[in-house]
């Protein structure tokens, strides 16, 4: 008889890591963790680590031979900022993998009769607002509203919410017999804020560079405008979000995809945030063309609303306690001497 299991893509990453040590926390269950780095020690001997590539066909052939999946948290992607100097290695991972992974939880669905649960983060990265006036005209799109992405992370996450719709609803449409279909649930993440990794000089990333470079007294020269604004979330509510999607009864679901997010913050309002904490903090504005279309294509903020009614999903950290309790006394600490 097979084991029982959860499997979690992209288990390295900060997002990754998190969940790692809150599933193993809070679960009773056995966690197969993969990425292709090792993870750090202590989180090494909690689970069974693979480091390998989710394009690895045989990889996961020799997994469910051995493992009964019940849940596949898909972490595992190419970022924003990656995916533009490499669009086709994007496009294999992000959507290839994903159709993979979607694939073998179809399968192994049909094979049990018990879906299983498949969660896929997705980004406001598939958002496409055509015009500034547009973006001020629609502060809070819904799921469904301005998916037009101009960057190709946020078109493969759009394309990945759209497949695990076709394999949770539509897989097999034709065959005689209707199949017993896996449950995709997805979220839309906004910019996250770790206080534990360094920012990448991702797309969002103008926020926690202010943070850190006042935690060291150095100048900032943000490249987007003052008045630029998207949303964003603590990483610790970015955890939460999944295990809790993961955890509402199917019934109380109304929809696939759910956006979420904690708080809105033009370029500015994070800056006088930095400054509350960190008053000599030197903060410029030099916005970079490219990048800053980027950002004008995000929407202000999203509408959560169907997501807190239909899962309670509600943040743990606003603005200000995620700057008070979270962000300052972490980032302040990696930077003591």
């Amino acid at each position: 008889m097979r084991r029982k299991a959860t499997l979690i893509t992209g288990a390295a990453g900060e997002v990754g890591q998190a969940l790692v040590e809150r599933i193993v926390e809070q679960n009773n269950t056995h966690v197969i963790s993969m990425d292709i780095k090792p993870l750090p020690a202590e989180l090494d001997s909690k689970v069974q680590h693979i480091v390998g590539d989710i394009l690895d066909h045989s990889l996961f052939d020799r997994l469910v031979s051995k493992y009964d999946i019940t849940h596949i948290y898909h972490l595992a992607a190419l970022l924003s900022t990656s995916a533009e100097y490499s669009p086709m290695l994007a496009h294999n991972v992000n959507v290839g993998g994903t159709m993979r992974l979607l694939q073998l939880a179809a399968e192994q669905s049909e094979w049990k009769r018990d879906p299983v649960i498949f969660i896929f983060p997705s980004s406001v990265a598939a958002f496409g607002m055509d015009s500034l006036e547009n973006k001020a005209a629609h502060p809070r799109p819904e799921e469904w509203e301005w998916n037009k992405p101009i960057t190709m992370y946020g078109c493969n996450k759009l394309y990945g919410e759209t497949l695990g719709i076709y394999y949770s609803n539509h897989y097999q449409q034709l065959a005689e017999n209707e199949p017993t279909m896996l449950d995709f649930r997805c979220v839309r993440y906004p910019g996250l804020i770790s206080a534990f990794t360094v920012p990448s000089g991702g797309t969002s990333d103008y926020g926690p560079e202010m943070l850190h470079a006042a935690a060291q007294g150095k100048p900032y020269e943000s490249f987007v405008r003052e008045e630029a604004a998207i949303s964003f979330m603590a990483m610790p509510d970015a955890v939460t979000s999944v295990i809790q999607l993961a955890n509402a009864p199917r019934e109380n679901l109304t929809r696939q995809i759910y956006n979420i997010t904690a708080f809105s913050l033009s370029a500015e309002e994070f800056a006088g945030y930095v400054k509350e904490h960190f008053p000599e903090a030197e903060i410029s504005y030099n916005p970079d063309v490219s990048r800053q279309r980027i950002i004008d294509s995000w929407p202000i903020d999203m509408n959560d609303d169907a997501a807190r009614r239909d899962w309670g999903w509600k943040p743990e950290f606003d603005a200000e306690k995620a700057f008070s309790e979270y962000l300052v006394p972490n980032i302040r600490k990696r930077y003591e001497k």
